[in-house]
């Protein structure tokens, strides 16, 4: 069985950035698996002669390629906001939920195997990985210290923030930047899971987030590892780096 090679990526603005061609638009787009479809940016569709607000098109990233898949074009200047060139889209979990997925940060690699093809890897502990309304999430609870927060977090690969948490509901603290996805100006007592406490996380409002979900976890906390998705086996690995 050959191995795919990992391909590069970077760690820019608090998130991973890929190069990637969607629907013929090559550019640097987000992961973010908390995304449950994948996005195209409104200027870079209209600048291919775009009109439509959803496709259905050709996505290729990091050695794989996928056919007519369901391509939403919105508006993400609010998203591209600090990278040094433009962001043209976000790769989403209806791209990654379909492979391993396995990312290393420093220096930045990504891979992408097919199910049951993926090299060994060693973890140190994992986590129960789902599809929540198309995002992929994991069990996590949150405290200010008073009240706790317990639910399913999406796991956010393109947020700088360790947590990002909606407005409605316990655990909140009193003052946070609204505005930052990528820098979390404000804190928060504790995350936990798996076992595991972080203590006096980096926190943002999200009130992008899906209802459903009680917040999101970003890399203020998975830069720290090693990260193996695998949404076929219902699991999150993270090793040690």
């Amino acid at each position: 069985m050959a191995i795919p090679p990992a391909q590069p990526c970077w760690f820019e603005n608090g998130a991973v950035v890929v190069p990637a061609v969607v629907a013929g638009v090559a550019g640097d787009y987000l992961i973010d698996p908390s995304a449950p479809v994948t996005l195209l940016h409104d200027t870079r569709a209209q600048g291919a002669g775009f009109e439509a607000t959803s496709l259905t098109a050709q996505v290729r990233l990091a050695g794989r390629t996928l056919e007519a898949l369901p391509v939403q074009v919105v508006d993400l200047d609010a998203r591209s906001a600090g990278f040094f060139t433009p962001i043209a889209g976000v790769i989403g979990a209806d791209v990654l939920g379909r492979y391993v997925v396995d990312l290393d940060f420093s220096p930045c690699r990504i891979r992408l195997s097919l199910p049951g093809q993926a090299p060994r890897f060693t973890a140190a502990f994992a986590l129960p990985l789902s599809l929540t309304d198309g995002a992929l999430t994991l069990p996590a609870a949150v405290t200010d210290g008073r009240r706790v927060r317990v639910g399913r977090f999406a796991l956010d690969l393109s947020a700088g923030a360790a947590l990002r948490l909606s407005q409605a509901g316990p655990a909140l603290p009193t003052k946070i930047d609204l505005a930052a996805r990528n820098v979390g100006k404000g804190r928060i007592r504790a995350l936990s899971f798996a076992d595991r406490l972080v203590e006096q996380p980096s926190v943002s409002l999200a009130p992008d987030l899906d209802p459903a979900l009680a917040g999101a976890i970003g890399n203020g906390v998975w830069s720290r590892y090693r990260l193996r998705i695998d949404l076929g086996r219902a699991k999150l690995s993270l090793a040690r780096p």
